[in-house]
């Protein structure tokens, strides 16, 4: 008589559930520092150019408008403001959560959380300049070129 075939069971055991997962915390444990860096200087440079962006439009808007455009830096809110005349022309932007402003260039001889340019329409623009930090200090300066008026990002 032929013996009956006993179904094999199949599945994971407990053993190898944890030698799995133990694997992947470990591994996971190695690339977070590099990924949370990563994800860091990413932030940076995107808030570099955002900042970039956001000067260049008011050094245009100046020239464009042909109107005198207040430039407002808050140092300890991480936030610039455009504002000129004509109703309803405040413009806001908001560094990213984890950028900070360390200085507002150049630097004067007090310490000031608050700065205000004026950019005058076919004027000289001034030599300003925003640098920005991460948490971790990495740094960016955005400046803008007096000569050109256009906004540089320097490393």
């Amino acid at each position: 008589m032929p013996r009956a075939v006993q179904p094999r069971e199949r599945g994971v055991t407990l053993l190898e559930m944890l030698v799995v997962v133990s694997i992947i915390a470990i591994l996971l444990g190695i690339s977070y520092p590099s990924i949370a860096s990563g994800l860091d200087s990413v932030r940076l440079a995107t808030a570099a150019d955002s900042v970039a962006s956001f000067l260049n439009a008011a050094a245009d808007r100046a020239d464009r408008k042909h109107v005198v455009v207040e430039l407002t830096i808050h140092k300890r809110r991480g936030e610039l403001e455009l504002r000129t005349p004509e109703p309803n022309s405040l413009r806001k932007m908001k560094l990213p959560d984890g950028i900070t402003i360390r200085e507002i260039l150049p630097k004067l001889i007090l310490e000031e959380e608050l700065r205000h340019v004026y950019l005058y329409p076919g004027g000289v623009v001034p030599r300003i300049g925003v640098e920005l930090v991460t948490q971790k200090g990495a740094k960016r300066v955005v400046r803008i070129d007096p000569i050109t008026g256009a906004p540089e990002i320097q490393r």
